[in-house]
């Protein structure tokens, strides 16, 4: 009788999300050039309204000149340490890899870990930190999350943020809370994004002379 091999790890498909692999931010060039050519969580995370739209097109055609400053330079430091912890409490590892979403390669999104859960669902990670004690979880984050669960096709995020006092944390271990995808906060989040995609469209192939 014959006898289906088991298969290795190695040796079963990767799941979809691997092979929607654009670029890693390892090699930043690349990172910031496949970026550049869609729009990502962070865009995303800034689209409140109308009056937004136009404005998160404008600094993807032109830039908005921001470099980086001891917040943003302090979240990158503390990335990592709380990345490891994420790890070893909830399994879910850190990830630099930026990805575009199921037949549409425009919508990226970079999320900072992932797993796949013993059910097979997709699980991501996000990492904050800030000098503020959030009474609720801004907006402006809940947009990125959703987008990076639209993008990775994952059905939750944890959310997990440090809290610091002139750049040192104030617990022994960071906050954190589940956040599940919402489909008609993704579908909103998607209509607005190609709103921003289309003027990018306009913008790149006006004539010189009509350019803000």
């Amino acid at each position: 009788m014959f006898v289906q091999p088991m298969l290795s790890l190695w040796d079963e498909p990767a799941p979809d999300h691997r092979n929607r692999i654009v670029a890693r931010s390892a090699d930043r060039v690349a990172w910031l050039r496949a970026r550049s050519r869609g729009i990502t969580a962070t865009d995303v995370a800034r689209l409140s309204g109308a009056a937004s739209i136009r404005a998160v097109a404008l600094d993807k055609v032109h830039g908005n000149g921001f470099g980086g400053n001891a917040y943003t330079d302090h979240g990158r430091a503390r990335e990592p340490e709380i990345a490891r912890w994420v790890e070893a409490r909830y399994g879910i590892v850190a990830s630099d890899a930026l990805f575009h979403a199921a037949g549409q390669t425009e919508h990226l999104a970079t999320p900072d870990g992932l797993a796949v859960a013993a059910s097979g669902a997709l699980e991501l990670a996000e990492i904050k930190t800030t000098k503020s004690a959030w009474r609720s979880i801004p907006r402006s984050y809940l947009r990125q999350v959703w987008w990076q669960q639209y993008v990775l096709g994952a059905e939750r995020t944890l959310l997990v943020w440090e809290q610091h006092d002139n750049f040192v944390p104030m617990h022994p271990e960071p906050k954190w809370r589940w956040i599940d995808r919402d489909e008609n906060e993704i579908h909103l989040l998607v209509s607005l994004a190609d709103q921003v995609l289309d003027i990018v469209a306009r913008e790149r192939t006006a004539p010189a002379d009509r350019r803000p």
